[in-house]
């Protein structure tokens, strides 16, 4: 499929329940649910599809969160986690199913085995075994789903007579998601997953990672969509676009980023790595592609590229992204109230996407609408390093 024949893909935005602000590494608006609300909605009004709600330990759980938001919107979908081995495949498949139900049918799952020591949540396991788990934990989950009544004794989770009795709204059960650049990760997404979400790389190295799983895929007789996770830094002109890329780390100093380097090449991550490999600790080579940034990767764990320029040059990097498959781009930008309404006004034409605010032909409002209200109130900002998708 040529560019000129491309659809618009799914696009969705992030909610930033972890704390928000204009610069990475200075948090500056917590995470009270007035302002997760004012994103959300904003979000939804604007057109986006979804939105990723990350987790991890300063971060809201991600169905608390959900549940509450859906109640203030109309259409938006909700990509929520859920961690093999911090809940039960029979509960996790109950509070599924009841979300669904709850939402009209918006939710869609992330599963995240994760990386790294998790002995303070009670999850002491290697990468192999948390592969192997997920992997058990999935066949049950997609069983109950389904409506079957599961007996399941594997080496993980031993399962007799488990059932989920109220079935969800979108059969057989939410699209789930998931990623992983290992190769237990890929063999899990190729038995069980929808939806292989990475991080971004050069397209070249996404391809030949999607080869991989879209053929695990096939010999369960599957086939697997593909999805990418990024932030975006759009403006009207190259020159404002890394302009503002320069400033979002401005704040950061050397020592910061060489720490931050050194521990995501220790956390056990293959996905992590390639992320920290892009930038190699260092500010000196931050564009790795003409559109491509990996300046946010410097000090943030999880997604550490950005589509960087103006509308029409950010809507051509992410349409070869789509030559090799990508069909949901999970995007985010700081501080996110603001870059939805601007990711909207200037992105959405030149994917030829409408937005319900903003007429494609030349982004101006249509009709009357309200300006977002940002939240003043004051509360202590979370601290702390933490990994997020």
């Amino acid at each position: 499929m040529t560019n000129t024949e491309q659809v618009s893909p799914d696009l969705y935005w992030f909610i930033p329940s972890g704390g928000d602000g204009r610069r990475l590494g200075q948090p500056s608006r917590p995470a009270s649910f007035q302002y997760l609300s004012q994103v959300a909605q904003a979000a939804d009004v604007l057109g986006f599809d979804g939105v990723l709600l990350p987790t991890g330990g300063t971060n809201e759980d991600t169905l608390i969160v959900a549940s509450a938001l859906s109640s203030l919107t109309r259409q938006l979908r909700f990509l929520v986690a859920l961690r093999p081995g911090l809940v039960s495949p029979v509960l996790a498949a109950r509070l599924t199913a009841s979300l669904d139900r709850i939402t009209g049918g918006r939710v869609n799952l992330n599963i995240v085995s994760g990386s790294g020591n998790f002995d303070f949540e009670g999850l002491n396991l290697t990468q192999e075994e948390r592969y192997a788990l997920t992997n058990e934990w999935l066949g049950v989950f997609r069983a109950l789903l389904r409506g079957e009544t599961v007996e399941h004794q594997g080496e993980h989770l031993q399962v007799h007579g488990g059932r989920s009795l109220l079935p969800s709204v979108q059969r057989p059960y939410p699209p789930i998601y998931f990623g992983g650049s290992s190769d237990p990760a890929i063999q899990v997404a190729g038995e069980h997953v929808d939806v292989y979400l990475s991080w971004g790389e050069r397209p070249e190295q996404l391809a030949e990672k999607f080869a991989r799983v879209q053929a695990e895929a096939r010999t369960f007789g599957r086939t697997v969509r593909f999805g990418l996770r990024a932030h975006i830094i759009v403006r009207e002109t190259e020159d404002e676009a890394w302009a503002a890329a320069d400033d979002l780390i401005a704040g950061i100093s050397d020592e910061e980023i060489a720490r931050s380097h050194q521990a995501f090449l220790a956390s056990g991550s293959e996905g992590q790595r390639r992320q920290s490999e892009l930038n190699g600790g260092t500010r000196a080579s931050l564009r790795v592609g003409k559109n491509l940034w990996s300046g946010v990767g410097l000090v943030r764990g999880g997604a550490g590229t950005a589509f960087v320029g103006d509308a029409q040059n950010v809507a051509a990097a992410m349409r070869e992204y789509q030559d090799i498959g990508v069909d949901t781009f999970v995007l985010s930008g700081y501080p996110h109230l603001e870059e939805a309404y601007r990711t909207a006004e200037l992105l959405f034409p030149a994917l030829g996407r409408p937005s319900p605010l903003f007429s494609a032909r030349d982004g101006r409002p249509l009709g009357q609408t309200s300006t977002p209200t940002l939240n003043t109130e004051r509360e202590p900002a979370l601290n702390g390093r933490f990994r997020s998708i």
